[in-house]
Formats: structure tokens, sequence, C-alpha cells
């Protein structure tokens, strides 16, 4: 297969080329066939606390068998992101061919290597090996505290393992490893204990590790081994249909939709009843000493104040929502499973650079349109608008990994592929997006002339404060979501592998639906009471389901979470706080685009000559 551009300038091949190298990330796994005696190669990758998911580090620092060379395995954009680290372990293992019991290595372990043993078995540090994309976990160790008086607290090392694997024809289906019939070696306080088959010495301690390899035939297909994978109980199950959030979200839709169209409806035909009672003149002979929002009429289009700020806000909110879209729709295609390390991290890489010509187009093209005189500053906002608060805090987030020796830091050569997609291909794609939206964009389309004296302002009640619409605004729609919310936590900041994409693609338009519906209403009362300062209003009423999703995440770290120490807390705050700015950028669009569609109709309404 030829990619064809062999006759493109070295500049656009060498875009492409980076277009090519992470789009292919995206798309490895298919199937390896194997012969009977063929090397299966077993990769270790990580190990790190249980209930710390995202403190992860390379099984390698622990005090282990390794090779006297290790050679690490070339990973996907993906998996790196994930943490992953694989290298080449001293396992061998043949297809199809049973061992029993062959010895991996013999180790002298230090007194303080023994320490590092204990301490880490104490914090629950599990392993991830890897094999044919298949992860196998294990526990590094047994723990057991047990009485009060007297107390005993045993520490033990698993110097054994059982690999059961299963295979289909010349495919590996499955595998994973036991340690149901294997005694733990004692790690007592000092090392030097002598307990079953260790040998003392010196302040030393001699282990001797060793592995079984049992092969099983299976009637699943290569295709199907992913659903092997899923009933798989390392880490405990907690996803499952979950058919009373989504009744509960799909009975508030009904309803907001009810009190919108049907209520909101019937008063608007009232209004238009009362106000277009005078035919004569055009929307600015309008009887003045009526009240209500027909006498706004020419204020209410009046452009808001911080236009650069309005318009990148709602670019970058239509880039997430296109990228929300897009990622949603691939998982629905099946290009993400729990074989493909990283293949969402990966794919959010990709959609967010190439998505970019969204947020400039829309920015400055709206820019455009509301009479904005500095388009190229207005693209530079757009741009950094939500990058700047990614790098802060990825960089915070990053030298904390650095510090504690966590694979999740990124290697240098990570962040250069990085920095060069957004220098490349993110940063260019808005400012053509921009240049676009600016050539394309029309005059703004207002029912009614604004005057050049702003109309003054009467007290409005307590209940029309900013604060009390973006309390309800931000209420409803989290409400849609809460049920569902949990299970993305436990996928993103647990163990848990999501599949129900069906199920999160309804939810997802029931949450623009209700943000749409609650924004209308809302900015139907504000211009009753006779306030035109919708535009930002519409923005921030609905764009506070962000805060209460981030406290929410802070509930669900203290109450319903393990999660702790500083590596893990730093992250999951750090990228909450960014995930509540990306709900927040969205859901302030598309509210604001709901409203400003609504206040045209009502306006357009309005008889005139």
């Amino acid at each position: 297969m030829q990619c064809g551009i062999g006759h493109l300038p070295g500049g656009c091949q060498r875009t492409m080329g980076l277009h090519c190298v992470l789009i292919l990330c995206l798309f490895s796994g298919w199937a390896v066939g194997y012969k009977q005696g063929d090397n299966v190669t077993l990769y270790v990758n990580k190990v790190g606390p249980y209930h710390n998911p995202q403190e992860t580090y390379h099984y390698y620092t622990l005090p282990v068998c390794r090779p006297e060379k290790v050679h690490h395995k070339s990973l996907s954009l993906g998996e790196v992101l994930d943490g992953d680290r694989m290298a080449e372990s001293l396992y061998h293992i043949r297809f199809r061919e049973n061992v029993e019991k062959k010895t991996l290595c013999q180790l002298i372990l230090s007194e303080k290597q023994v320490d590092e043993l204990r301490e880490a078995i104490e914090e629950l540090f599990y392993f991830e090996f890897v094999l044919d994309d298949i992860p196998i976990w294990g526990f590094v160790g047994y723990i057991e505290e047990s009485g009060f008086l007297p107390h005993s607290h045993k520490v033990g090392l698993w110097t054994h393992l059982d690999f059961n694997i299963e295979y289909n024809g010349d495919s590996v289906i499955f595998a994973n490893v036991s340690v149901k019939d294997v005694k733990p070696v004692p790690l007592e306080d000092g090392a030097g204990a002598a307990v079953g088959g260790v040998g003392v010495g010196g302040g030393s301690l001699t282990v001797t590790h060793t592995y079984s390899v049992r092969w099983f035939e299976s009637p699943l297909p290569h295709g199907r081994r992913a659903e092997r994978l899923r009933d798989y109980s390392f880490f405990p199950k907690t996803l499952e249909i979950h058919w009373l959030s989504i009744i509960n979200s799909l009975v508030l839709v009904v309803l907001l939709l009810g009190f919108v169209i049907i209520i909101l409806m019937r008063v608007l035909k009232n209004d238009f009843a009362r106000y277009n009672v005078e035919e004569e003149g055009g929307c600015d002979d309008l009887d003045q000493g009526d009240n209500g929002w027909k006498i706004i009429h020419t204020d209410v289009f009046r452009f808001p104040p911080y236009k650069s700020l309005l318009c990148a806000v709602l670019g970058v909110g239509a880039q997430f929502l296109t990228l929300a879209t897009g990622i949603i729709f691939m998982a629905l295609l099946g290009m993400f499973n729990v074989h493909r390390h990283g293949a969402i991290n990966s794919a959010a890489i990709v959609l967010y650079a190439l998505t970019s010509c969204v947020s400039g187009y829309v920015s400055c093209s709206f820019y455009t349109q509301i009479n904005g005189q500095r388009w190229v500053w207005n693209i530079i906002l757009t741009s950094s608008l939500f990058s700047a608060p990614l790098f802060l805090t990825w960089s915070v987030v990053n030298s904390i990994h650095w510090w504690s020796g966590s694979t999740q830091a990124l290697p240098a050569t990570t962040v250069l592929l990085l920095l060069g997609a957004w220098v490349l291909v993110g940063f260019p794609l808005t400012v053509i997006g921009g240049i676009v939206g600016k050539n394309r964009a029309g005059s703004f389309q207002a029912p009614c002339r604004t005057r050049n004296i702003a109309r003054q302002i009467p007290t409005q009640p307590w209940y029309k404060h900013t604060a009390v619409h973006m309390a309800i605004g931000g209420f409803l729609p989290f409400s849609a979501i809460s049920v569902e919310l949990y299970y993305i936590f436990a996928t993103v900041w647990g163990r848990e592998h999501y599949t129900l994409y069906g199920i999160l693609l309804c939810v997802f338009a029931i949450l623009l639906s209700v943000g749409a519906c609650i924004s209308v209403a809302l900015t139907y009362f504000l211009l009753s009471g006779e306030d035109y300062r919708w535009w930002w209003r519409s923005v921030l009423s609905t764009g506070s389901t962000g805060l209460f999703i981030f406290v929410y995440s802070v509930f669900y770290y203290r109450n319903r979470s393990s999660m702790s120490g500083l590596v893990q807390s730093t992250e999951f705050f750090g990228y909450s706080l960014l995930t509540a700015m990306v709900f927040s950028l969205m859901l302030g669009s598309v509210s604001f685009w709901a409203s400003l569609a609504f206040i045209r109709y009502i306006y357009r309404s309005l008889k005139m000559d």
C-alpha cells in the first residue's frame, strides 16, 4: 500500500507522515499466529499500589529476576501515555508446551532489598505482565493481619508463579497467573530469617524464583477474546448495565422538553398576542409603554464585553463537542478494546490536533460577525485557552511523577512528539480555521436594530441573579449524568473497562439536550425581567455544570475510592480540574447557541412591516 505523498513538498510530507504515525498507533492488535514450539514473548510492564491506578513504576525497580541487559519493547503513543514500559522478561514460554516448576533465577537479597519488597507488599503492590497483548495481573506478595491480642503481622513473597494460557488453533486467547497451590516465602523483620527453603547468611536472604506454564484449549475464537478478559475478576467488577440511570435521565429530559416546549411556548403565545396588537411600524415602533422582553428589543442584540474571550470559549467548546462525538462513535465502531493498550489515548491526541480547525473557524467567524477587530489575538487566545492550562497542569503532575520515579512520567521523546503534534498540526489548523472563518463570516443576523445608548436595567430579584442561575443551570444537567458519572470515574480512575458505549452516547445526547433546554428557559426568565445581558449569562448558567462535576470528583475521591498519596492525589485533582473545564466549555457553547437561536426566533416573530 502506498501513501501517495512522494510528490509533496518536504514540509507536507513530514506533516502527513506524523499523521500516519499517530493514526497507525490506534490500530495495533491484529491476530498473531504461532506454531507449536514457537516462542511466545512475555513482557514485564509495571508495578504499583492496588488502590492507586495512576501510581505505577517499572517492574524492574523491584529486586526481582531480570536479564543482564534489559530490552524494551517499542510502544505506541497511547501505551506511553498510559504509563506502560514493557521490557522482555526471563520467562521462556513456548506455544502449547507445558513447563513444570522451571527455575527462573536465584537472587541474594540484601537487607535493604528485603525491606523494599516488604514495603511494596504492605502497600498491596500488584504487577502487570503482557503476553500477546493480553495483560496478566498478580500481587507481588501476601500480607496477613490477624488478631488484636496477640497481634500477628505476616508478610510473604510469591516466588513461584503458575501461568495458565488458553489457545484456539494458532492464537492465544487468554492468560493469567495463579498462586493457588503455592506457599509464600515469609519476609520477617530483618533479612536473614530462615524459612522453608530460603537460604540465610550474612544479613542476606537467598530466594529462588520458579514458574510453571500450562496450556488449555479454548473454544473462543480470536476475534472474541476480549470477552474472556472482561469476565476475568482480578480487579473488582462494578460495571453493569444500569437501566435505572438511563430511565431517570430520560424522564428528566422528557419533563424538561415538556416544560420548554409546552409551558414556555404557551407563555410565548400569550406574549405574541399581546405584543403584536400594534401592526403599524417596524420593530422600533413597538409600544414603549409595555414591559417584558419586548421592551428591550433595541438592546438585546447589543454586543457583550470581552468579545474575544467569549468567542474563544465558543470555539473551544465546539472543538470538544466534535472531539467527544468522534471518540464515542469510534468506540461504537469497535476501535477500542481491552487488548489495545492506550488506543483511546492515541485517538484523543490525534482528534484534538485535527479538530483544532473547528475551534479556530467557530471562534474567528463569530468574532468577525460581532465586529471584532483583533482577529489575530482571537486566534492566539483560542489556541491557548485550553492548551495553556493543560500544559501547566501536566507540568506539575509530570514533575511529581518524575520525582517519584513513576512510569507515568513521560520520556523526553514523547514530550517532543506531543509538542510537535501541537506545533505542526494543532496550532496551524487553528490558524487556518480562523482565517477561513474570518473570510466566510457574514454579518450578524439581528431581527431588530440596536440603539447607540444602552437602556437602564431595572433592579432584579434575587432569584434572577447570576449565582442562582448558575446553580440551577449546572445542577440539572449534572443530575442527568450523575449516575453515569460514577461508571466513567470507575473506568478512568479505577480498574474497569467501559464497554457500554451505546448507553454513553444516549447519556451524552441527554446531557446536551438538558443543557440547551435549561439555557433557553433561564434566558427567557432573564429577558422577561428586562435584562438584556444574556450573552455571558447563557454560557455561565449551564457551563457551571463543570463546578458540580469537580465537587463530585472530590466526593468520589474521599468516599468511593481508596486512592491516597501525593502522586495519585496530584494527578487526580489536576486532571479533574481539566475535565471540569472541558465540560464547562462544551456545555457553555451548546447553551449559548441554543439561547441565541431562541432569542432570534422570538424577536423575529414580532410583526414588522
